[in-house]
């Protein structure tokens, strides 16, 4: 038995929705698992609509979630193009052979006379569904005259297969009518395009949304009629806004790009779209090795689900704050664009790192990390203004200046020395933390809210924390 060949053909008509990097997934699960290819197909015959920028998106978005591909744009294969305007004559060919098999037929029907007949059904029942009545079944067109290709839908019998998500389907011929396979400018429609091109491209199982159940019967249709095995197909549960709407743009983020610059892990936009539709156990988090062990398609779900940002956020923040999903150094390599885009450049790593720790448990995306560790990297925090007129008043000038004095006669700069030095100087000075530990704090980081505050001096440096501690008592005054 060879081994399995799954796709994804988005359409690039604009960015790379969240709901289409789910179908990738569970390819690309399905692929890396059996050791099967990816295979990536761009279906651009929206002509209108299809932009050499929206197709980079797709593919830069790919890659940032780590979705790599085995075959297709870029990366070649034995099958391509992979590109379906560039696979035209192909399309051509295939519809021929229906043709001259008698399995289809060049329809000269304008749009005109169909919009007419159309009108004149819903005339007579609003709630009608117009169904093309065959006009050119029986009539011979020239190849030359403008024409459609139509393919002969079987009025009896049904179309049956068993979907590995929502077992057997079973759809009555009769409720098909002889759909367009090829528009009369050559360019297939999409039924007729995603056939030839799996059949082509060896594709053995295809796996989509929901909202494609439609497509399927005239499909498995369309490998009878050319003498083809068909794949298996999985349809997957709809992804839905809170309100139950189709998820757009309207209801927030939705689109790849949106994510990664929301300072978003590309394992976590993975792991809750892996969530969203199947589910392995009590399991909420995973790394992508561990979705690639698990993954069965027996275990997605039929029903529909909503869209939810708060779990979204969750197990972003669980896949921060674990070592175990973000090495250290995978959190360093992608915080620091996000602290290059607050103006911190040319940091040292070693201090970057130290300033992690501190924010880590806390910081549920890479730009909450980068805000939280930004006073570190500047010569003088940026103060807020209201806890400066707070915190910084005359009565704790004297705190902050007696405080910077012991500290500077401290040897052994560390959170335990500090917090033994801190804790002596409050007695002698008969001083409760909470007496000190906010002026501090603002003069230090120019916020009330931070990490510990021996944390902070222990990244910050003895020389730092002295001068913002003095400066912090000069605006005291």
């Amino acid at each position: 038995m060879s081994s399995p060949r799954v796709r994804f053909a988005p359409s690039p008509t604009g960015y790379l929705h969240i709901g289409g990097v789910r179908t990738a997934l569970f390819n690309w699960l399905w692929a890396r698992q059996t050791g099967g290819a990816f295979v990536l197909r761009i279906e651009d015959t929206d002509q209108e609509r299809s932009t050499p920028q929206s197709v980079q998106i797709i593919l830069d978005s790919l890659r940032w979630l780590g979705l790599t591909w085995d075959e297709g744009p870029e990366v070649g294969g034995p099958h391509g193009p992979y590109t379906q305007m560039q696979r035209l004559a192909t399309y051509r060919e295939f519809a021929e052979r229906l043709v001259a098999q008698g399995k289809a037929y060049r329809c000269t029907c304008t749009k005109e006379a169909l919009d007419a007949q159309r009108a004149a059904i819903k005339a007579r029942d609003p709630k009608a569904n117009f169904r093309y009545p065959g006009t050119c079944r029986t009539q011979k067109h020239s190849v030359s005259s403008p024409h459609v290709v139509r393919f002969v839908t079987p009025a009896e019998g049904s179309v049956r297969y068993v979907d590995k998500v929502f077992g057997e389907v079973v759809t009555p011929n009769a409720a098909q009518q002889d759909f367009v396979l090829v528009r009369s400018d050559g360019v297939p429609l999409y039924n007729f395009g995603a056939v030839v091109d799996d059949i082509t491209m060896g594709i053995t199982l295809v796996a989509r949304g929901r909202d494609h159940m439609v497509n399927t019967p005239p499909q498995l249709l369309l490998y009878e009629a050319l003498g083809e095995t068909p794949p298996e197909f999985a349809h997957l549960p709809m992804m839905l806004a809170p309100s139950g709407e189709k998820l757009s743009k309207r209801h927030g983020a939705v689109s790849v790009t949106e994510y990664r610059d929301q300072g978003y892990a590309p394992e976590a936009v993975l792991n809750y779209l892996a969530r969203f539709g199947w589910s392995h156990g009590d399991q909420e988090v995973f790394s992508l090795d561990e979705l690639v062990a698990a993954f069965r398609w027996e275990a997605c779900g039929r029903g529909d689900g909503k869209f939810d940002t708060k779990k979204f956020l969750a197990i972003e923040h669980e896949h921060l704050k674990s070592p175990r999903l973000q090495s250290d150094d995978v959190y360093l390599r992608r915080v620091v664009p996000f602290l290059e885009l607050r103006g911190l450049c040319g940091l040292d790593e070693a201090k970057v790192k130290q300033a992690i720790a501190t924010v880590r448990e806390r910081s549920r995306t890479f730009v909450e990390a980068a805000e939280g560790m930004d006073f570190y990297f500047r010569g003088e925090p940026v103060m807020d203004e209201k806890a400066r007129v707070k915190f910084l008043v005359p009565a704790n000038a004297l705190h902050l200046l007696s405080l910077a004095e012991r500290l500077e006669a401290m040897e052994g700069w560390t959170a335990e020395g500090l917090e033994s030095t801190v804790t002596d100087w409050l007695l002698e000075r008969k001083l409760h933390i909470r007496d000190v530990a906010q002026p501090a704090r603002v003069a230090l980081t120019g916020r009330t809210a931070s990490p510990g505050l021996f944390e902070v001096m222990v990244v910050l440096g003895q020389s730092a924390t002295l001068a913002r501690l003095r400066s912090g008592a000069k605006r005291c005054a």
